[in-house]
């Protein structure tokens, strides 16, 4: 009987795999057939002296419109420093208007994909991740219920440097905040903006309250709202439909030596993932998912317990110790997880970008991703073009931006929000046999492992590889359930699985856009040229 069930899951192995390949491969055949300026400097952080190469701050004076503005970003972010930065070394004049200057604190945005720090590398911002402790990162562990999978990145074909990186949030943002204060074209200030100035349907600029409460007017032909996840500006510029399926409890672990270094680890634990990476040479970032919008009381004791009694024994016992240890440290920190499709309203003379724009579920790691991978699209779109003043012209030709965009980020936007679904407990069992058949997929190794880490990374962002593979983990998961003997009752949870696996992944990338998402090129803006240069 032993010698019958190993041949029978070896068959089984053999059997999924062929019927995963297969599916990949008429997919994959079947749609390829169709085809500044000088301002003064002050210190960054008050009594404290900036950095010699840090980040300058202006005061203000002349901001109130002199015409000496190309571009208003409103936040310095991730998003909004690269962007300065970017438009910076361009020769735009821009005037960065961020609410608070001093290092950010978060919990998440730790972790850049390959992906990102190939776009990182191409808009000159790779040093950007040096001298802050970055750790490389160089793939996957996947655990479940007891056993584990490494998964590579695949970097065979990229320079030695390429890999991801993890790091503190806020350190990045510095450096990034510094190489934009360092450009003698950028203006980078502290003040609140409070509302975007319009005159006949078209954003002149903003208005803002400087850190000594003044109210001021900034003028611009563009301002580039990148306010981030809790912006107060979109609803000008986008329809937001924001959802929050679960948040993230934050620890950080010290001296901790994870199974597999220079990897992330994911648990798929119940009730949803778990995750630990480094973000130093001495701490290791854990992120517990826990659905829904409330989450245990910290004040009370109720998340010290919870995590020590339902999340601790679920996490491998390498680490044990010192997850207990950074409960009982008590610096345990909460964000909602928030995902948003990208909605834009077109509106002459300003543009939605980052998290203020467009977000994901951030157990991939994508975010930081999708960003640069944005601001690349639109350096390009913005090189050719030396006058920026023709409103209308300019908000017609960058409804192109939006496009371009699209296959990129909607893959790796759908990745997210597919995943987390896959990847969190259920108590459907066709929805546990799809957990298990993606579990057993990427143990496969070769292009099984390959290809969906090259999505996850950021390195192949396909929208068609992503619904490749993602039906081959569901048509895997099929034949698992008719070896050794099909039943009636696994077959009807077969096609419940089927069911269940277009019930996650189709709403996703209705939402994204299928047109946009799969032919972009089918989409009049696509084409579209630059306007005539005066």
């Amino acid at each position: 009987m032993a010698a019958v069930a190993a041949g029978a899951g070896v068959g089984l192995q053999l059997i999924g795999a062929a019927a995963a390949t297969l599916l990949a491969a008429v997919l994959v055949a079947a749609v390829l057939g169709r085809r500044r300026r000088p301002v003064a400097r002050v210190p960054l952080v008050e009594g404290k002296p900036a950095p010699e190469d840090g980040c300058a701050v202006g005061d203000g004076a002349g901001a109130a419109g002199d015409g000496g503005t190309d571009v208003i970003i409103v936040g310095a972010g991730v998003a909004g420093s690269a962007l300065a930065c970017t438009l910076g070394k361009d020769g735009r004049r821009v005037h960065v208007i961020e609410r608070d200057l001093t290092e950010p604190d978060r919990i998440v945005g730790e972790l850049l994909q390959p992906g990102g720090y190939l776009k990182l590398i191409e808009l000159g911002l790779e040093d950007c991740v040096e001298e802050i402790d970055a750790q490389r990162v160089l793939g996957y562990a996947l655990f479940k219920d007891g056993r584990n999978t490494k998964l590579a990145y695949p970097l065979e074909k990229f320079h030695s440097d390429v890999a991801g990186r993890s790091f503190h949030n806020g350190r990045f943002i510095q450096r990034m905040r510094q190489k934009a204060a360092s450009l003698p074209n950028v203006q980078l200030e502290q003040g609140t903006v409070t509302s975007l100035l319009e005159e006949n349907g078209i954003v002149k600029g903003v208005q803002y309250k400087t850190k000594s409460g003044e109210e001021l007017k900034a003028f611009a032909p563009l301002t580039i709202v990148c306010d981030g996840c809790f912006s107060n500006l979109r609803r000008a510029l986008c329809s937001p439909k924001v959802d929050v399926p679960s948040c993230f409890v934050g620890l950080v672990l010290e001296n901790c030596q994870l199974p597999h270094p220079n990897h992330g680890h994911v648990i798929l634990a119940n009730p949803s993932p778990i995750l630990f990476y480094p973000i130093s040479s001495t701490e290791v970032r854990c992120l517990v998912d826990v659905p829904g919008q409330k989450v245990p009381s910290i004040a009370s004791g109720e998340m010290a317990n919870y995590l020590k009694t339902v999340v601790a024994p679920q996490i491998p016992p390498e680490i044990y110790d010192s997850f207990i240890a950074a409960i009982d440290k008590g610096s345990i920190r909460t964000m909602p997880n928030r995902s948003m499709p990208a909605a834009p309203h077109p509106t002459p003379g300003a543009l939605l970008m980052g998290d203020a724009f467009n977000m994901r579920h951030p157990l991939t790691g994508g975010g930081m991703t999708v960003a640069l991978s944005d601001i690349v699209v639109l350096r390009n779109l913005l090189k050719p073009l030396r006058n920026l003043h023709d409103a209308s012209s300019l908000c017609k030709y960058l409804e192109s931006f939006y496009t371009l965009r699209k296959p990129v980020a909607s893959t790796i936007n759908t990745l997210a929000g597919a995943l987390y679904k896959v990847f969190s407990a259920s108590p459907d069992q066709a929805r546990n046999e799809m957990r298990q058949a993606c579990f057993d997929y990427l143990s496969l190794g070769g292009v099984f492992s390959n290809g969906p880490i090259a999505l996850l990374s950021g390195l192949n962002p396909r929208p068609l590889s992503l619904v490749a593979h993602f039906f081959a983990v569901a048509i895997y998961g099929v034949g698992r359930l008719m070896l050794p003997l099909p039943s009636p009752k696994r077959m009807w949870i077969g096609a419940r699985l089927i069911s269940g696996a277009c019930g996650i992944i189709l709403p996703i990338i209705k939402a994204e856009g299928v047109r946009q998402m799969f032919f972009p090129a089918t989409v009049p803006a696509y084409y579209r040229a630059a306007p005539a240069a005066e």
